[in-house]
């Protein structure tokens, strides 16, 4: 490897090995970035002079020779005394720079970008992926208030720009529009006079499944070109907009047409190769559920409905091997706590129970233990919240099998199982977020994505609880990366509250601002799939938000609390000074149900206790949250937070403890 350039970004050279060379000063820098710019043409040394200079100093033409002799000792260090430079020469009236076309790197990414055109996507992707990577900042960024560097770098960056959107054309094609969307949403909003950069973004958008978003996109474009430039879109952002209504079929994605033509002509095969009754069918269509539920909004609510179906299918059978392989296979990760449906968790969990029962009666009760592990694992998932015991302890033993078993798979699995049984007291977080860290590095190593983003989410929310938004911004992160990438769309959800969560907790914008966030987290609920997080959670985060602020909650009237109702209730009707309807509600509070809203239930009992002078409930509060002494309330969601627990212990404690010394 010989002497290298490079311009995109600072100007500097590597020698052989990589290294950059020392340049000296900025004058022999411009020296080297002017004969770069000239791309071989002898540059007259009274150019250079004039490009140098505003005001060229007598000895100008001299300074630009001692410039010159400089830069050749920097650049061909072993070139022997009084013998011709090869690289920086003497030319005629001035000095030209033979470099090779591949040495520097504007001159190779130019080619780099023309060549792309020529490959197939998957090739032209990782070819502009590679160039696109050498940028280290504006070309010539040093040299920017140049004249004889203007036209140079505005050509290089208008490149740029369009090998950006080539890139995003090809993950198009490829299928990857998901993962287009968020460099192509800071590509439109650091060039918003772009409308080729608009048209992809909407159009990767609408790929993504986000029609709503993809014509807001445009609208936006609309409004920015209208009122700041005062023109119209042009055609190709004009007919997009009109494709998009009447959802054209040529606006999918040439991948979405192969993929299609490929599950029609094996779906075919499979219904002529497997007879209607084969109990394979029934293995299969566990399999299917379980990719269907990951999907989330109708996916996920067809998926539930219809595993249960094929559970009560098997059953019917008689073959408890069957009806075990058919409840295992549905290994779906679960991050939040109540149920969707708590109905069919509870037919699930007695099916697995009998299917457990069956396979003890058996004759070879031993030989399925990887069978009863998925059994278990599924009653410790759908038990969650259940005081009966039964949970942890299936939670328990089917962690103790996978490990006994060395199986990657069925670890995860348990372990999933064993995070929604983590919550049968308060101050539980950081016992959570040991579990996400192996869940992460367990399925990091095998490949394992669902659980992969289930560690990262459990972390998320562990490190909030425990005020460490730092690691839990950088878990939030990765679980987008990943969802993006593989295509689980219910992981924005869940994030979109913890972006809400985030602004709220740091305590600096306005309530007005941090309540919009919410409504809009709150918004992305509709049409999920998950009714168990649907209702009442944002007058919930409202109402914990502005009791912060000392402003009066939601009103009660409009507000669909949903099962958040009775802890609500008492506030409510304080603030509306009914203060004999808020002790009556009070006394007839049940106990918070084991979730991750635990802390935030107890507290907003324990605020409503204070303002009546509930003792009882005080000291059952402050029981209840002392474990949690050194978490955030409510903030292990990944929702909401009332603040620091030890707050609401302080004032417990003050009345408590001072009646107690009267």
């Amino acid at each position: 490897m010989g002497i290298a350039f490079g311009v995109l970004g600072p100007v500097t050279a590597w020698d052989g090995t990589g290294g950059a060379i020392a340049l000296k000063g900025p004058r022999h820098r411009a020296v080297l970035a002017r004969l770069i710019v000239a791309r071989g043409r002898v540059v007259p040394v009274t150019r250079l002079v004039d490009d140098l200079w505003d005001e060229p100093p007598a000895g100008a033409v001299g300074a630009v020779r001692t410039f010159v002799a400089a830069l050749r000792r920097a650049l061909e260090p072993d070139r022997p005394p009084r013998t011709p430079a090869r690289l920086l020469v003497t030319e005629g009236p001035g000095y030209a720079l033979r470099a090779g076309a591949d040495t520097v790197d504007a001159w190779r990414f130019e080619h780099a970008v023309a060549a792309a055109a020529d490959l197939s996507p998957e090739e032209g992707l990782g070819r502009l992926e590679e160039a696109l990577g050498w940028w280290r900042g504006p070309a010539y960024a040093e040299f920017a208030d140049q004249d004889w560097a203007r036209a140079e770098r505005s050509r290089l960056a208008e490149l740029r720009l369009h090998a950006v959107e080539r890139h995003a054309e090809m993950r198009l094609a490829l299928g990857r529009a998901a993962e287009a969307v968020p460099d192509l949403d800071a590509h439109a909003a650091g060039h918003p006079w772009r409308e080729e950069a608009w048209r992809l973004l909407a159009l990767a958008l609408y790929r993504s499944g986000r029609q709503g978003d993809a014509l807001a996109v445009l609208r936006r474009a609309r409004a920015l070109l209208v009122d700041e430039l005062g023109v119209d879109p042009g055609p190709g952002l004009r007919r997009l907009e009109i494709d998009i209504l009447r959802q054209a079929d040529h606006l999918d994605s040439p991948m979405r047409g192969a993929a299609e033509r490929v599950w029609a002509e094996a779906t075919a095969a499979y219904d002529r190769a497997v007879a209607s009754g084969a109990r394979a069918r029934l293995e299969s269509t566990a399999g299917l559920l379980r990719d269907l539920a990951v999907t989330g909004g109708g996916g996920l609510r067809a998926a539930r409905e219809h595993r249960v179906a094929a559970v009560e299918a098997a059953e019917e059978l008689g073959d408890a091997e069957l009806t075990a392989r058919v409840i295992g296979a549905f290994d779906v990760p679960a991050i939040w706590t109540r149920s969707d449906d708590p109905g069919q968790a509870a037919r699930i969990v007695a099916a697995a129970g009998r299917t457990l029962a069956a396979l003890a009666a058996g004759h070879e009760p031993t030989g399925h233990e990887a069978a009863r592990a998925r059994l278990l694992a599924t009653i410790a998932l759908e038990s969650r919240g259940d005081r009966s015991g039964h949970g942890p302890r299936a939670a328990r033993q089917a962690e103790e099998i996978a490990r006994r078993l060395n199986d990657p798979a069925l670890l995860a699995f348990a372990l999933s199982g064993r995070f929604m049984q983590t919550f049968y007291r308060t101050g539980l977080a950081a016992r959570r977020d040991e579990i996400g860290a192996e869940l992460v590095d367990l399925s990091a190593r095998h490949g394992l994505v669902n659980f992969e983003v289930l560690g990262h989410l459990i972390r998320m929310q562990a490190r909030s609880a425990l005020a460490d938004f730092t690691a839990a911004d950088a878990h939030a992160v990765e679980a987008e990366r990943l969802a993006v990438r593989h295509e689980r769309p219910l992981v924005g959800v869940f994030t979109a509250w913890y972006r809400a969560l985030r602004l709220d907790a740091a305590g600096q914008a306005p309530v007005e601002e941090v309540e919009a966030a919410y409504r809009e987290a709150a918004a992305r609920l509709h049409g999920a799939g998950m009714p168990g997080m649907e209702r009442g959670l944002l007058p919930l985060a409202v109402l914990c938000l502005r009791l912060r602020h000392g402003q009066p909650p939601p009103d009660v009237e409009h507000a669909d609390w949903g099962p958040y109702a009775p802890w609500a209730r008492p506030l409510v009707l304080l603030a509306r000074d009914r203060r004999a309807e808020a002790a009556e509600a009070l006394r007839a509070l049940p106990e918070p149900p084991r979730d991750l809203l635990t802390e935030a239930l107890w507290c907003l009992a324990a605020r409503a206790a204070l303002t009546l002078g509930d003792r009882a409930t005080m000291e059952r509060a402050y029981a209840a949250l002392l474990p949690a002494a050194g978490e955030l309330a409510g903030a292990g969601s990944g929702v909401l937070t009332l603040g620091p627990v030890s707050a609401h212990l302080d004032d417990l404690a003050a009345v408590i403890h001072g009646n107690e010394d009267k």
